[in-house]
């Protein structure tokens, strides 16, 4: 069941949101349209691949097969000035 709060009430009560996140997707909106979704962690993860969206990024795939050398900067540092 899903449950509807403008942000104003998200902001007067978050508790009763993260309570009302436990029966089902707590949709706040802003300025009548929605804007963010609130799940608890677990209905998060069984809706996000293995591994989450941090293990997406981090590996993304045939970046190991890509070939990248930086170039080397020809410029000298300077040193700072404190005057």
């Amino acid at each position: 069941m899903e449950t509807h709060l403008t942000s104003r009430e998200f902001n007067q009560d978050t508790s009763g949101a993260k309570r009302a996140a436990e029966r089902g997707p707590v949709i706040i909106t802003d300025r009548g349209e929605p804007a963010h979704v609130l799940l608890t962690y677990a209905a998060y993860a069984a809706l996000s691949p293995s591994g989450g969206l941090l293990a997406l990024l981090g590996h993304p795939a045939g970046v190991a097969e890509v070939e990248f050398e930086a170039p080397r900067s020809r410029e000298l540092p300077t040193p700072a000035s404190f005057d």
